[in-house]
């Protein structure tokens, strides 16, 4: 499958899988891509989709701000260009907390649009400390300044190469729980998850960018959603921390763990940043 390399992420997330790519496509069933329909229900910043860019997909995310970025950037793309050249032109600190605290009032927050609203998420992602999307059990953005000196703040070509393939393409946009996105996946088609991870340790846990969390209890519900798709014949591979826990909710699939080591540049302590072991789990023999 060859793709346009301009359509790419246009948005850095949390446990984004751009540095794990090379080992992910290895067991990636790309065959059955190109008749089949990829469905990705965790789908964050889209590292693997936008690489295979499929012909039919079916995409989703609880977040609502993110999926109301993909949205825009499909259907509203001069708007939100022209309202991130805006945000370009104005990359100070006291701006930035300015546009920061925006969902600090309900009123103002809901009186923005929705091309108003991606290109704030967009300008915050690009300017903010690490870019790191995270918000606080109120649902408010909490990510301090990241003093960048010149942050990309508008990727027009990136923008339009995105907007265009999910405009020539079978692509669906959904805002869902993940058991919902998956429901009309059938025989054949893949399916890549990539759920908020098992923390590690105790400290560890970061599902800091969904206000719902993802918990031990969703990770179970995960592996029930597994077992249904994997016996309906769809083609399954789940990336996640290399846990015992997720190693013991696994092993009916333990012939075709995958172990890879990815680099992880997201953590408030330096130190703790660097090489990790996750693990993918498929349904199928590569």
């Amino acid at each position: 499958m060859s793709g346009n390399k301009v359509v790419k992420p246009f948005l850095k997330w949390a446990g984004g899988k751009r540095q794990l790519l090379p080992e992910i496509l290895k067991y990636v069933p790309k065959k059955s891509l190109s008749k089949h329909t990829y469905y990705e229900p965790f789908i964050g910043g889209g590292a693997l989709f936008f690489e295979l860019q499929p012909k039919k997909a079916v995409i989703n995310d609880s977040n609502w701000e993110l999926i109301n970025c993909y949205q825009v950037v499909k259907d509203l793309l001069d708007e939100l260009i022209e309202q991130l050249t805006v945000y370009k032109n104005n990359n100070s600190e006291h701006y930035y907390y300015d546009v920061r605290d925006l969902d600090r009032s309900t009123k103002k927050y809901q009186s923005l649009s929705p091309v108003e609203k991606a290109a704030r998420i967009i300008f915050l992602n690009k300017t903010c400390y690490n870019g790191l999307f995270r918000v606080n059990s109120q649902g408010q953005f909490n990510v301090p300044f990241g003093k960048y000196k010149n942050p990309n703040i508008l990727d027009d070509a990136v923008l339009k190469a995105v907007s265009n393939y999910l405009n020539t393409n079978q692509v669906k946009l959904l805002n869902t729980d993940f058991e919902e996105a998956v429901k009309t996946a059938k025989k054949g088609d893949f399916v890549y998850l990539d759920p908020p991870y098992d923390p590690v340790s105790d400290t560890a846990s970061f599902t800091g960018y969904d206000v719902n969390g993802f918990n031990r209890e969703e990770q179970k519900r995960l592996k029930r959603v597994f077992d249904e798709l994997t016996n309906r014949g769809c083609q399954v591979m789940l990336s996640n921390s290399c846990t015992d826990f997720i190693k013991e909710l696994y092993k009916d699939y333990q012939d075709n763990f995958k172990i890879v080591r990815a680099t992880r540049n997201i953590n408030s302590n330096a130190l703790k940043r660097g090489v990790v072991e996750e693990i993918l789990v498929l349904n199928y023999n590569p």
